[in-house]
């Protein structure tokens, strides 16, 4: 366990966390966007925009992360696609559950409150999706473009 949460504290795992942050920011902005042109101007519900928004903001995400955060230019996997949307799968269902409960809790959400409840979530879910990334995800690929069976043995590596 030691050694797996020694991993986090790589040179190489802080570019990759610092590459996977930008492409973040990029993707909430994406994200934000539509869940606001869905919610505010075609007046479709709080979930329903926010889930929307969120699987178009998660393609761009996987082409993005899996090109410039992992370095990964070989051919995309099913097994890996099926990883990155089981990962999001999981993070779409604790940011759809938070914002259903925020609306209940406040008998809905205005614009504002929306978008402040979607903040909450991104900085929520930020950590757990970059070790499914880098761990479930890309684990395979960046096994093979190092030449080594197991990852973390790679990442000790100066």
């Amino acid at each position: 366990m030691k050694q797996y949460l020694r991993s986090f504290l790589t040179r190489e795992a802080a570019g990759q966390f610092m590459k996977m942050t930008g492409i973040g920011l990029f993707n909430t902005v994406v994200d934000f966007g539509l869940l606001n042109v869905f919610f505010s101007v075609l007046g479709w519900g709080e979930v329903t925009s926010v889930t929307v928004a969120f699987v178009i903001a998660t393609f761009s995400a996987y082409v993005l992360n899996r090109r410039f955060t992992f370095g990964l230019e070989a051919s995309v996997r099913l097994k890996e696609t099926m990883g990155f949307l089981v990962v999001n799968g999981v993070a779409l269902g604790i940011t759809d559950l938070i914002v259903w409960w925020a609306s209940d809790r406040l008998d809905g959400l205005t614009q504002l409150e929306l978008n402040l409840v979607k903040l909450a979530t991104t900085g929520i879910i930020l950590i757990p999706k970059f070790a499914g990334y880098r761990d479930l995800v890309f684990r395979s690929a960046m096994a093979e473009r190092r030449g080594s069976q197991d990852p973390a043995e790679a990442e000790e590596a100066p």
